[in-house]
Order: C-alpha cells, then structure tokens, then sequence
C-alpha cells in the first residue's frame, strides 16, 4: 500500500510518502511562506527523491482539520485535485488525532492545542491502549472529542481526569503560563521535534484508517473547521 500525506493546517507545511507500513520520505517546513508556494513543489521533490510514480499511489491522506482557515483549504484543494486527477481516494485524517500520534505508545494522557485566538484552542484529549497482548501495537483512546474549547474549560477537564499529561501543537506555547498556573496534574511540554504537525503521523493514522474502509471519494471532500472563520463571525455580529 502507497499513501501520500499532506498537512498544511498550521503553520507548518508537511509532505510525507509511506510504502506498506514503511516511512519513506518526510518533507517539512516551518517558515513564513504560504502552503500554496510550498506544499506542491514539497511534494514533486519528495517524490523524486523517493522514486515514487504518483501513478503507483493508492491514497492521498490530508490533515482535514481543524487548524488555520487558509492552511485547510489550501491542503484540501491539493488533496482534491490530485485525487480526482489520479482517480484515487482520499483519507481524511482529524489533525488533533494526528498531532497525537506523534506520541504513538506513550503512557501519559495526550493534549493536544492549536491556538484559535480568543483565549480558545482547538484541542482533544487522548490516550494510547495496548491492542490485546501485543507489546507494540497501540489504538488511540478518546478521552474527550477535537473541539473548539476555552483553554480554561479544557484546564479543568484536564485535571478533573487527573492523570499525567504532555501538552503539544502551537497553543501548548501560547497558553503556557496558564498551563503552569491551573493544570494541577504532572505535566510536561512536547521538545520542539514532537510539536508540530507531520505528515508522518498523518499518515500512519491514514494506513490505519484505509485498512477499515475510512476513505472519502475526491469530490466528496472538504475541511473540518470546527466553528466559522473570523470574517463570518464580524458580519453575525455586524448584523445582530
């Protein structure tokens, strides 16, 4: 099986190729250019790179949201227009799932954060279980659904769980003296490798996914944003 995985829904640009189960390339940015001059060109080179005919692809996996308005539908259209010109169908990976992922195994509660202004985060809470005896194969566990939530909503669900937590994505940096004043369970902050969004883990959640029938075809496909942009939510207010 051969899955390209796109991410484009912060502010990191990330391209990854996975051959049966087999990281084989991984392509990231995180720098002040727009996906639409980075995201495409990521992907020709990758491909080069890792010999990978995209004629030979049996999925495109996008990080379908939440996250960053433009990054969406810039990712979105990508994922869109190669699938429809490859006639291939697309896995539509939650990026709160996948920004989990990058901690695939670990014991600890998982918390994902992307910042969306308004002393609100996009954010989940999650955990890995063991699948039956098997040492080194986990399933990801909801403890709470990707939402839009008050930082300080998800601060009390978080210790009303009570249990050891690692804080990741671009929130966890923008809340974090609030973090340090109200989270009252052990906790920890992401280093900067395990942060940010990959197309690594979205895609190794997107394999995951394919093998249970989770696709959606080309032209069926749109971004998950959780709650309207900016500009819609003045013209409400402008109209109240």
């Amino acid at each position: 099986m051969k899955i390209i995985a796109l991410d484009s829904s912060g502010q990191v640009a990330s391209v990854a190729t996975v051959v049966d189960g087999v990281l084989t390339g991984e392509y990231s940015t995180n720098y002040k250019k727009t996906h639409s001059q980075t995201l495409l060109p990521m992907l020709d080179e990758l491909l080069q790179m890792t010999e990978l005919e995209l004629e030979e692809v049996d999925a495109v996996a996008i990080s379908a949201g939440p996250g960053s308005f433009t990054g969406l539908r810039i990712g979105a259209a990508t994922a869109k227009g190669l699938g429809l010109a490859l006639k291939k169908p697309i896995v539509a990976v939650p990026t709160l799932e996948a920004l989990a992922y990058n901690f695939y195994g670990y014991n600890q509660v998982i918390c994902p954060m992307m910042d969306a202004r308004r002393e609100q985060v996009y954010s989940g809470i999650y955990t890995f279980e063991r699948i039956g005896k098997h040492p080194f194969q986990y399933e990801l566990q909801k403890k709470k659904d990707g939402c839009a939530i008050d930082v300080h909503e998800l601060l009390e669900n978080i210790n009303q769980i009570g249990q050891e937590v690692i804080f990741l994505g671009d929130g966890s940096a923008v809340y974090k003296e609030t973090i340090m004043a109200q989270c009252n369970v052990a906790f920890s902050f992401a280093p900067f490798s395990m942060n940010v969004q990959r197309a690594a883990s979205v895609a190794l959640l997107a394999g995951q996914m394919f093998e249970k029938g989770q696709i959606q075809t080309a032209a069926f496909h749109a971004p998950e944003y959780f709650r309207v942009s900016q500009a819609e939510r003045e013209r409400e207010e402008k109209n109240t």
